[in-house]
């Protein structure tokens, strides 16, 4: 076997368990696993036109290199739609990244050095667990419940560690699908101006609320003296126009952002102009209210049918969870005795997907935990996913000798 000189930041990484559901291929299989916004509402019309309109109209622009910042047709939409959400921005406050992953990077490449701390939710969004140790910075995580992250303990860990920053999903987290209450948000931003903590917001799935969401955290920055300065945000179109355009955006502070874009220069040099121009086209055209007021019809009936159907077939015993207010996952644990990674190959012969919850964790994760998608399936397969998932539970209790 060739051993090769690898990178010491490459030790213990591990793979996406993510990711690795999309090698699942066996027929009848029902997947639980991947974020994937369902794919019969992707609005294949009105991305045609608008990719149509930006060959048209404007070939060279969509065909050439363009400025690392992003397309500034786009960067003003992208603005006007941060705006819509409470939040003030305008287009030279922002980046276009590809995805807003990339702007969890980027940040990591700007701001970070090895031995670095930085602070995520338990649980919290496994890539950026990935970015983080790929940084080498030592990760300290605080406990959610319903309401999001607990402010004492973020203001312990600050005045215990002093970290560099602090990483939140705080409105319908992936996976726990907990919303930070407006009351937590702005002790938050509070405890970052008294501690100097760049706040890192990431804000994929606020457009996908079943009800009222509480404003971002950036909105509120402008209520707390000199919070704007230690604010970020990143948000992105995956989940609410389509993941394929790898369009993301990211708002900061002007020292911030003049990093972040000579990182972003060494990295891909800009997002795709192509990508950019069919984006800003569809956002002109005023197609996204129609689309997120279906998809927030569908995902709602989804969270409730899949919630229904869990408890329909398990009893609180075995499964408990909260039923989700957003989003696209539901965050659930097992029984004790029962530990979701000698579940999933149970459940994946009984033609039922999900992610394991252990991968989420910075570390001792909970082995108990697991996280299932509801975005994907129709209501139907969704029912009989909890029926699947319910057999494979009740026959690994058994095989192991617990009662749930």
């Amino acid at each position: 076997m060739t051993h090769y000189p690898f990178a010491s930041r490459m030790t213990g990484i591990e793979g996406s368990a993510i990711r690795a559901t999309l090698k699942l291929t066996q027929a009848g299989l029902i997947s639980l696993g991947g974020g994937f916004p369902a794919p019969e509402l992707f609005d294949v019309a009105g991305l045609r036109a608008a990719a149509e309109q930006a060959l048209q109209e404007t070939p060279i622009a969509a065909l050439q290199y363009g400025v690392t910042e992003g397309d500034n047709r786009l960067r003003e939409m992208l603005a006007a739609l941060t705006q819509s959400r409470g939040a003030h921005a305008l287009p030279q406050d922002l980046i276009v990244t590809t995805g807003s992953q990339q702007g969890i990077d980027l940040l990591g490449k700007v701001m970070l050095d090895p031995g670095d701390q930085v602070i995520v939710e338990r649980p919290t969004y496994l890539s950026a667990l990935q970015i983080f140790r790929l940084n080498q910075v030592r990760i300290l995580d605080v406990s959610l419940d319903n309401d999001g992250l607990d402010p004492d303990e973020v203001e312990h860990l600050f005045q215990a560690h002093r970290p560099k920053l602090l990483y939140t999903v705080p409105t319908f987290g992936n996976p726990s699908g907990a919303v930070l209450s407006v009351e937590r948000r702005r002790r938050l931003l509070e405890l970052a101006v008294q501690y100097r903590v760049l706040l890192v917001e990431d804000d994929p799935y606020s457009e996908l609320s079943f009800g009222p969401a509480p404003p971002p955290l950036l909105a509120l920055a402008d209520e707390v003296p000199g919070a704007r300065d230690w604010c970020v945000y990143l948000s992105s179109l995956s989940k609410i126009l389509a993941p394929g355009l790898r369009i993301g955006w990211m708002v900061a502070p002007a020292a911030v952002l003049e990093r972040v874009t000579v990182a972003k220069q060494g990295a891909d040099a800009h997002t795709s102009t192509f990508a950019q121009l069919t984006a800003a086209h569809y956002l002109q055209a005023g197609h996204l209210p129609l689309r997120l007021g279906l998809l927030r019809t569908a995902y709602a009936r989804r969270a409730a049918v899949l919630s229904a159907a869990l408890r329909s077939c398990l009893p609180p015993t075995a499964l408990s969870f909260h039923e989700p207010r957003g989003g696209m996952f539901l965050w659930a644990s097992l029984s004790q005795g029962v530990q979701a990674n000698d579940l999933l190959p149970v459940a994946l012969e009984r033609g039922v997907a999900f992610v394991p919850g252990a991968p989420f964790y910075a570390d001792q994760p909970d082995p108990l935990t697991l996280r299932l998608s509801y975005a994907t399936p129709p209501e139907d397969e969704l029912a009989q996913a909890a029926l699947r998932l319910a057999g494979a539970v009740s026959a690994l209790s058994h095989s192991q000798g617990v009662i749930p």
